[in-house]
């Protein structure tokens, strides 16, 4: 069968065993996976969706169906949406805001989250230049005294700068309010006038209420929740404003209210448990020291498996804003995706059949180059189970290592072979480690896979 209709089964079928196009809430994709938001989720049929061809599973991860497919998972879904006519998001969403849900953790987690990681280019963009201009003033290629290095250097910066605005425009998405008034809420925590006040030390308040003075520039909580409580007030003022008098009367009533509440509550409170959690997480790692590293390293694929993994984004961000390195999940992130990749690199090594051998070799490119370890886990170490458990002893030796010689990340970029230019920094030993710990990783994955893993083993 040519390449082109190897999904031809799932593109016709995928919508009708997720409940009909009517059950379908939002459907969007990821770097290697189809997602469905639901409303019923016992309409959907999930055995029979993981029983498709081009299939490599399927998971939940709260109310959103996510369907495994792998690098070709963009051209998979440009197919469905022209199968099953689904368009711009406005064109199949329903009116399913403003159903009550319970509060949990997972909601919490799912809310955070969906905030967040629209953002991460942008904050890579800010590591990869920094990185890019440390490497480029070391070798004198472009001295820190020239004149684009001073403009790169502003640009990055600009990145996270404005990081509340950002979020602003992602957490209005997230929780249903006005793009621009959820910018707003960023904007007057970063307007020249404030953080000139901030600076210099003088006393504010609004309506006689006074206000906090605390800088606000690089930091992302403080306006999540400032959004999220605004898309409760707007929806109530909309909920009683006539609609000819709504353009003027919900701005400014979403102004008026939001202001005090912001500055003065919500944005201390924010800038708190943003400071907190980084520090929480900083102490985790300093008490217990290259455990913490270790423990990332081999559970890191069921953080994946079970969604749990993107819990930590909010708190990598914030170490890197706030402390300014990351020094054990980001480590443990790099070791445990390097070493899906060898894992699979060594069952296309021992394995005798063709068909697995190029699977395999494809599985492992993006695990290893970038750090998309879905093709990897799913298709090849899942699949044979001995190459994961290869792959979990090599990340946990590997982790042992960088915890014991304190490796740390110092820029966000991605979690593959292609992303150990972020631990590079004018301390040599921390990237000299860093490459040791995958070697040690590697070898040992390398050979457990080989000796573990046979052609017969399903």
């Amino acid at each position: 069968m040519a390449k082109q209709d190897k999904y031809e089964v799932l593109v016709d079928s995928i919508v009708d065993l997720a409940g009909g196009k009517v059950n379908i809430s939002h459907f969007a994709h990821c770097i290697t996976r189809l997602r469905f938001n639901v409303k019923d989720k016992g309409l959907i049929k999930m055995d029979a969706i993981k029983n498709l061809p081009g299939v490599m599973g399927a998971q939940w991860s709260g109310d959103q169906l996510q369907v495994i497919i792998g690098n070709d998972v963009e051209k998979v879904y440009q197919r469905i949406c022209d199968k099953h006519g689904f368009g711009a998001e406005a064109k199949i969403m329903e009116d399913l805001d403003h159903k009550k849900k319970k509060f949990s953790f997972g909601a919490m987690l799912d809310a955070l989250t969906g905030c967040i990681i629209p953002l991460t280019p942008v904050i890579m963009g800010y590591g990869l230049i920094q990185v890019l201009l440390l490497v480029l003033d070391m070798t004198h290629i472009l001295p820190s005294d020239s004149q684009t290095y001073f403009v790169l250097d502003f640009v990055a910066r600009a990145c996270l700068y404005f990081l509340p605005i950002y979020v602003g425009a992602t957490a209005a998405k997230k929780f249903g309010a006005n793009a621009s008034l959820g910018m707003l809420m960023g904007g007057m925590l970063l307007y020249p006038t404030f953080v000139s006040a901030v600076s210099a030390g003088d006393a504010m308040a609004v309506f006689g209420i006074p206000i906090y003075a605390v800088s606000y520039a690089n930091t992302f909580f403080s306006t999540i929740l400032a959004v999220y409580a605004m898309s409760h007030v707007e929806r109530f003022i909309r909920k009683y404003t006539p609609s000819f008098l709504s353009t003027v009367v919900v701005p400014l009533g979403v102004i008026l209210i939001m202001t005090p509440l912001n500055l003065c509550l919500i944005g201390p409170l924010g800038s708190y448990i943003g400071t907190y959690v980084s520090e929480a997480m900083i102490w985790i790692y300093e008490t217990i020291g290259f455990v913490g590293v270790v423990l990332i390293s081999v559970l890191k694929p069921l953080l994946v498996m079970t969604g749990m993994h993107t819990g930590f984004t909010p708190y990598v961000i914030n170490a890197y804003t706030v402390v300014g390195y990351e020094p054990f999940y980001a480590v443990g992130t790099t070791i445990s995706n390097v070493m899906q990749g060898i894992a699979s690199l060594a069952v296309a090594v021992k394995t005798k059949k063709g068909e697995i051998k190029s699977e395999a070799i494809g599985a492992a490119v993006p695990a290893l180059t970038t750090g998309v370890i879905e093709p990897a886990m799913y298709g090849i170490n899942l699949r044979y189970k001995k190459p994961m458990i290869a792959a979990m002893i090599g990340s946990g030796v590997a982790g042992l290592y960088a915890g014991l010689t304190h490796v740390a990340s110092y820029a966000m970029t991605n979690g593959g072979l292609l992303g150990v230019v972020g631990y590079v920094t004018e301390n040599s030993a921390n990237i000299i480690n860093t490459v040791i710990a995958l070697v040690i990783g590697t070898v040992v994955t390398f050979v457990v896979t080989l000796v573990t893993f046979k052609d017969e083993a399903e």
